[in-house]
């Protein structure tokens, strides 16, 4: 089948990737590999029965075997070799910034210790920087189906690695679990010099995009598809810029849509809102970011104006310095210059 001219594009364009969670990214043949090296036994016989597993109803049918999932990461190299395999398909995406969520309570609670776990990523970060020229933030997620108590239990683990993370985000599941819930840990947080982001308005309703936004602090919303329900936020989001990291396949895998022609994606863009594309837990919803993009384009007909505005809006919502933004942001339109698109 002959490939869309604007798969090409997407291919050529230097992206950043926002939303994507390091312990979604691990593989089936990674997951066994990895239970085998640390001697876990899955509750799955191959590759194939997880794989059919993946069918899921919610987002919570997700967690449960995603979380099952994590239990083979046990030692440094583990988490080295799970964000080491994650970067080296970045690079293949032309990836060049990422910042990367992580949740320690994930182990933490499994008995590994924090050390082993920031150690591993932030090797194998190090290493990308080096060898593909990938930079990254690192931001570390409270598990919001969990107690705020647990999560400033977490913070206390954290204290002598702050230097090494570079904000602090909220994900788990979201129904009965709003953004208030965590309102005295995010402003501790924001004492110590943490910016924040959140997921809201995935499966949650839009007032916890507010809540994201007026009791966290939080610069950015992971997710965020559901603001449309509410015309008052969705002119708050425009006026202030406020990015939206959307995941769509990740909203269809998870039954946020049902199909991902009726995603909202093209409504965000065209409401002014600061949307971009990532892929979330790419290993469970069926594809990396270029993947994300390439499907998303087929499925709404998005032009290529709008694609180059969705890698733009990467950059733009990033946190990185304001003269590699400038850098980047001049890359899109060049190369896109070059293919014959104006930006």
């Amino acid at each position: 089948m002959n490939e869309h001219p604007l798969e090409q594009l997407i291919r050529k364009l230097p992206k950043a990737e926002l939303h994507l969670h390091i312990e979604g990214s691990l593989e089936p043949e990674m997951m066994f590999a990895l239970a085998e090296r640390n001697e876990i036994v899955l509750p799955y016989a191959s590759v194939e029965e997880v794989r059919a597993a993946y069918n899921f109803t919610d987002l919570q049918s997700f967690l449960d075997l995603y979380y099952a999932g994590a239990s083979v990461l046990v030692t440094e190299q583990d988490f080295y070799d799970l964000t080491w395999a994650y970067l080296r398909r970045a690079q293949a995406d032309h990836i060049v910034h990422t910042e990367i969520f992580f949740d320690p309570q994930t182990h933490t609670a499994r008995g590994i210790d924090f050390l082993t776990v920031i150690e591993g990523i932030r090797r194998a970060l190090a290493q990308a920087e080096k060898q593909f020229g990938i930079t990254s933030k690192l931001i570390m997620c409270f598990l919001r189906h969990l107690s705020e108590e647990d999560g400033f239990a977490t913070l206390a683990e954290a204290m002598p690695y702050l230097s090494r993370i570079d904000g602090v985000g909220l994900d788990s599941g979201e129904r009965g679990n709003p953004p208030e819930k965590f309102a005295r840990l995010f402003a501790r947080c924001a004492e110590l010099g943490l910016p924040a982001v959140a997921h809201a308005g995935e499966e949650g309703p839009a007032d916890y995009i507010w809540q994201a936004l007026d009791l966290l602090k939080s610069r950015r919303i992971d997710h965020g598809v559901r603001c449309t329900e509410d015309p008052a936020l969705v002119a708050r989001l425009a006026k202030e810029q406020i990015p939206l990291t959307v995941c769509p396949l990740s909203n269809l895998k998870l039954c946020v849509v049902d199909d991902l022609a009726k995603h909202n994606l093209r409504e965000l863009l065209a409401a002014g809102l600061v949307a971009m594309v990532n892929s979330d837990d790419p290993a469970y919803f069926g594809g990396y970011l270029n993947t994300n993009l390439t499907a998303s384009r087929a499925a709404l007909n998005l032009g290529a104006g709008e694609l180059i505005q969705l890698i733009s809006n990467s950059f733009v919502a990033s946190w990185l310095p304001e003269h590699d933004k400038t850098f980047w942001l001049a890359e899109v339109r060049r190369i896109a210059a070059e293919e014959g698109y104006a930006a």
